[in-house]
């Protein structure tokens, strides 16, 4: 029969060895992980300007295993061997030969629908651009200027893999005036990582601009209207997500949670790091912080150690012995600025965007990175005063416990984050 230690000691491995399974860096997506949609609307119809990785277009279409022990290759690539591994190229030659190829595959895969059906697709232009060498996408201006007629569609010269090259691409759906439409993608590229696809989506009615996050790759479609509430409610689910998925931030509030005495301690701490992330998720996503490649991975080493910080803080507490509300707000607001800076480098490497909305879209997604962290809350904390109700050794061996496990974790991120930082 197991001891009452080891019973304990059973699920905090358990939860340590789930965690430390998961990646150190929470905050970041790959620049090929991002699809941006700039929807223009007039009287004529819809246009669509769209920039995504171009694996996204072609790597569902790789034809039978040859002779040679290669597919046949995705249209406008080609393929070879190196070191084993298939690998796949842009093929700057079907590109000049097709121009408007990529567009056509891009128009099939993308559903925009209104209340009289689906909407037809004319392409106008295509652009393939190697990863870091694309033109700014960020503006309705910018789009345009990108796709503007006078340009060849292959962009750069130069070897260039598919899975570093990203394609812009303007379709125009001449359908009229459109109030109300749905917006989904149907390619399925079964890459590793495209559920965590972040779609920007930026609709633009006279001189009003709406908004829309979502995460994955949209085969449930968008409904997009002239709704800012719409709009902002897209950015709230993603605070939301971001916070329960950003396993550093719900580590940090576990610890906070157990090393709250009372319900009023546990409200300044909660209040304390709310403002302190508020304030760097604001500064950061308007780029108000250093810019030194030192300073991403500084922070996100000084996040971990901030998790260390609250695990021994929580484990250490004697009972009826606790700093005051006043300390413990200070402490967690400057903590906060932490793991706001962390929130910001998320946020704003997806919405660099200018548009009469982005105090919206940002306090929206401020709100619900708070929503998230008060499920989290609302969670632990019935499950505290369980405990504590319990005989004080079993409360202070859980404490313990989970203050061991989320000790080890943070101190491996820390550890390969730092390595980061010096290297």
């Amino acid at each position: 029969m197991r001891s009452y230690r080891e019973r304990l000691l059973i699920p905090a491995l358990a939860l340590l060895s789930l965690l430390v399974s998961g990646a150190a860096w929470a905050h970041f997506k790959l620049n090929l992980n991002v699809r941006v949609f700039h929807i223009v609307h007039s009287e004529a119809g819809l246009d669509v300007y769209l920039r995504t990785p171009m694996a996204y277009l072609v790597a569902d279409k790789l034809g039978p295993i040859g002779a040679d022990g290669l597919p046949a290759p995705a249209p406008f690539t080609t393929n070879r061997l190196e070191n084993g591994v298939t690998m796949h190229l842009v093929d700057p030659n079907a590109l000049r030969a097709d121009p408007l190829g990529l567009g056509r595959i891009s128009a099939n895969g993308l559903r925009l629908e209104t209340g009289a059906g689906q909407l037809a697709a004319e392409v106008v232009s295509v652009r393939v651009h190697q990863a870091g060498k694309e033109p700014a996408f960020a503006t309705r201006a910018e789009a345009t200027v990108a796709l503007a007629s006078g340009v060849g569609v292959w962009t750069d010269a130069g070897e260039t893999y598919v899975g570093n090259a990203v394609v812009d691409v303007h379709l125009a759906y001449p359908t009229g005036a459109v109030s109300e439409y749905t917006l989904a993608t149907l390619y399925n590229p079964g890459l590793p990582g495209v559920e965590d696809t972040a779609n920007l989506i930026l609709d633009y009615r006279g001189d009003a601009t709406r908004t829309y996050r979502t995460t994955g790759l949209m085969a449930d479609p968008v409904t997009i209207s002239g709704s800012p509430v719409a709009a902002a409610s897209t950015f709230v689910l993603e605070g939301v997500r971001h916070i329960l998925e950003g396993i550093d931030h719900v580590l940090f509030v576990i610890c906070m949670v157990i090393g709250a005495q009372t319900l009023g301690a546990l409200l300044a701490r909660v209040s304390g790091f709310t403002i302190g992330h508020t304030v760097t998720l604001s500064l950061g996503f308007f780029g108000i912080a250093p810019s030194a490649p030192w300073f991403i991975p500084a922070v996100e080493t000084a996040i971990a150690l901030s998790i260390i910080w609250a695990a021994a803080d929580a484990a250490l507490q004697r009972q009826g012995q606790s700093r005051s509300n006043r300390a413990a707000v200070a402490i967690t607001a400057s903590i906060g600025l932490l793991h706001g800076f962390g929130f910001s480098f998320m946020l704003r490497n997806i919405l660099q965007i200018d548009s009469d909305n982005v105090w919206q879209s940002l306090l929206a997604f401020n709100l619900g990175v708070e929503f998230g962290q008060l499920a989290i809350v609302a969670l632990i904390w019935p499950l505290v005063l369980l405990i504590r109700r319990m005989p004080t050794m079993v409360w202070i061996r859980t404490r313990g416990a989970v203050a061991l496990s989320v000790s080890a974790v943070a101190a491996i991120w820390a550890v390969e984050r730092a390595s980061f930082l010096i290297g």
